[in-house]
């Protein structure tokens, strides 16, 4: 069993920024698919953005493009999620994902039933 833990969520003032991580100690996310999702009481949970690390395609939800970037470090086996512009609207809880089952050919899915690896999540909250 894969466990993922992020880090790096808090509260800042609307316009901050945070930088989230996600690490899967003793295993190797850089082929796989690595998805973002938020959660609000009451609410589903949502996808934020993904990367398939083996074959590059990116999706980042209308909501936070040109705001928020993946990226991902091969040295330290991290993902990250950098979040700039806050909004109130982005306050969640914050989790990382893994799909270990898509093909590098493929785009990374939005629905958290495809993602077969999760972490606790990490709650962001942003005030105004």
């Amino acid at each position: 069993q894969v466990q993922l833990a992020e880090a790096g969520g808090g509260s800042v003032q609307a316009g901050g920024s945070l930088r989230l991580s996600c690490v899967a100690p003793g295993h190797n996310l850089g082929s796989v698919c690595v998805g973002w999702f938020r959660q609000v009481p009451g609410k589903e949970r949502e996808a934020v953005a993904s990367i398939h690390n083996g074959g590059g395609a990116t999706y980042v939800a209308d909501s936070v493009k040109g705001r928020f970037t993946l990226s991902r470090n091969n040295a330290n086996n991290t993902e990250y999620l950098e979040m700039n512009g806050l909004k109130p609207e982005d306050t969640a809880i914050y989790y990382c994902a893994a799909d270990s089952r898509r093909g590098y050919w493929q785009q990374c899915s939005k629905s958290e039933a495809d993602y077969n690896y999760w972490g606790r999540g990490t709650q962001v909250t942003v005030s105004s």
